[in-house]
């Protein structure tokens, strides 16, 4: 059977593809988002996203327990103002930022990166062994972006101070959610939603029919 492996540690990304009956398992990646970005010196939101979600499936990727697995990396930049804004990780950055954003809008820009580690067949292109076993791998490693234009609401100090103090944004790309307390922020969102909580479910899609696999071999049966 045809393995997924999320690399990444985003409690939101493994609900959203459990919630969409896709099976996958978790494995972190040790890559420091400050210093992939030094060194390649990329500035623009979009640009960003992508280079740190193929960072992080590469590190995983490489990894002894990716081989024979698909691995898909995902990150999300905030831009806002023509700045980009990852995690606050502070409360008086949080607050600023918000208190910004409180009836404005932004977008949000999510990399996906995936790294086909299956054994490529060679001089094959089925998608089934000889054998019956597991497919041979496409070696594929390719990537997209998914962006979404976010509009929030007006937000009181107080509302704001109330929801920081949740713990919630501190950690979240943009300091704000859309599947938990920061909802009673947001309101619309144009583009794909999921692309908010921080990986399109139908860009996965795509990137995994590019590797010769299709979305609906990684469904649960239960």
């Amino acid at each position: 059977m045809t393995r997924l492996i999320l690399a990444s540690q985003s409690p939101a990304r493994t609900k959203l593809l459990a919630d969409a009956g896709i099976q996958h398992s978790v494995l972190v990646s040790d890559v420091d988002e400050d210093a992939v970005q030094a060194r390649y010196g990329v500035t623009d939101p979009h640009d960003t996203a992508l280079l740190l979600a193929r960072a992080k499936a590469e590190a995983v990727a490489a990894l002894p327990e990716a081989e024979g697995a698909l691995v898909i990396g995902c990150d999300s930049v905030f831009e806002f103002d023509g700045e980009a804004h990852g995690k606050p990780y502070t409360a008086d950055v949080a607050r600023a930022r918000m208190l910004r954003m409180s009836g404005n809008s932004g977008v949000l820009h999510t990399g996906h990166w995936l790294v086909d580690c299956r054994a490529v067949a060679a001089g094959s292109g089925d998608e089934t062994s000889d054998d019956g076993g597991a497919a041979p791998g496409s070696g594929a490693t390719l990537g997209a972006v998914t962006s979404a234009e976010v509009h929030f609401t007006d937000m009181e100090p107080a509302e704001i101070d109330a929801y920081i103090a949740t713990g919630e944004p501190l950690h979240c790309a943009g300091s704000f959610t859309i599947d938990g307390f920061g909802g009673a922020f947001i309101r619309k969102v144009d583009g794909d939603p999921h692309t908010v909580v921080g990986l399109s479910i139908s860009t996965l899609r795509a990137l995994l029919g590019q590797a010769q696999v299709r979305i609906t071999d990684l469904w649960s049966a239960e």
